[in-house]
């Protein structure tokens, strides 16, 4: 039961820090000031030429692309945090040793 229940908790934490990512980029990025992404692009006769590398709109549908899946990661972990917790409290916060621990 130990190594499935330090599993979750690994599992716990690396979502976590991927909610903080997205979070994160999502902050770092408001709408407001999102502009077209342009560069460069060398032609073949030596000159350069602007391109849209990523448009406005393109920026704007990947941040609440990025929104949906956090909110929805989010209620994952919230499921999992409670899941754990109740878990924990029928065990009175102890290991469970022996026999007990395999019927769960």
């Amino acid at each position: 039961m130990a190594k499935s229940l330090s599993y979750i908790t690994a599992e716990l934490e690396w979502a976590e820090l991927k909610l903080k990512e997205w979070r994160e980029y999502v902050d770092t990025n408001p709408i407001a000031a999102l502009k077209d992404r342009i560069e460069w692009k060398p032609t073949s006769k030596g000159g350069a030429i602007p391109m849209v590398i990523a448009s406005k709109e393109a920026q704007i549908k990947s941040i609440r692309d990025t929104m949906k899946e956090y909110l929805a990661l989010l209620e994952i972990v919230d499921k999992l945090r409670q899941r754990e917790a109740e878990k924990k409290e029928a065990r009175g916060g102890k290991a469970i040793s022996g026999k007990m621990s395999q019927l769960e």
